[in-house]
């Protein structure tokens, strides 16, 4: 089975309508791989505008015995060594709030002071707060509620005070 560029340009398209967030065909010693990551990027005020941008890109690894196509979602709004990223410590399933009827730990823009709780990630039916290593403005969520996270994955961005 063999994919031209037009029909993984259609599958990405397909899949970027879905609720799906990774696919995985395979076929004889192909083997074809998408995963789709979705960015929430805050309005950001600063002296000079700030520019947001998204970029969807496909990438072909050919240096495989099975070639793997990646797919992934860039946001820029403030340069990126000026933000602390707190990233997932386990692999587990990731929510935003204490209890589904209840309101999110934090939404974008929320300021946080180091040690509060800005989630839960779900592991072996045990539920562990992340707390944020220090205080600052949250700018960016990364990761939707109840969706799977890995170990070091970034769930969010703040920007330091």
């Amino acid at each position: 089975m063999e994919f031209s560029l037009e029909q993984l340009r259609e599958l990405v398209t397909i899949l970027n309508k879905t609720d799906i967030t990774e696919l995985t065909l395979e076929s004889g010693d192909l083997r074809l791989s998408i995963r789709k990551s979705e960015t929430k990027v805050a309005p950001v005020v600063h002296a000079a505008p700030a520019v947001v941008s998204t970029v969807h890109s496909v990438a072909i690894d050919n240096t495989q015995s099975n070639p793997v196509v990646h797919t992934t979602t860039i946001a820029d709004a403030i340069p990126a060594k000026k933000l602390i990223e707190i990233t997932s410590p386990m692999v587990g399933t990731f929510y935003r709030s204490p209890a589904p009827d209840e309101a999110p730990f934090v939404e974008i823009g929320d300021t946080v002071k180091k040690g509060s709780t800005v989630c839960i990630i779900e592991a072996m039916k045990l539920m562990n707060e992340i707390e944020a290593e220090s205080g600052g403005k949250i700018v960016e969520i990364l990761v939707e509620n109840t969706q799977p996270v890995e170990y070091g994955q970034v769930l969010m961005r703040v920007e330091p005070n």
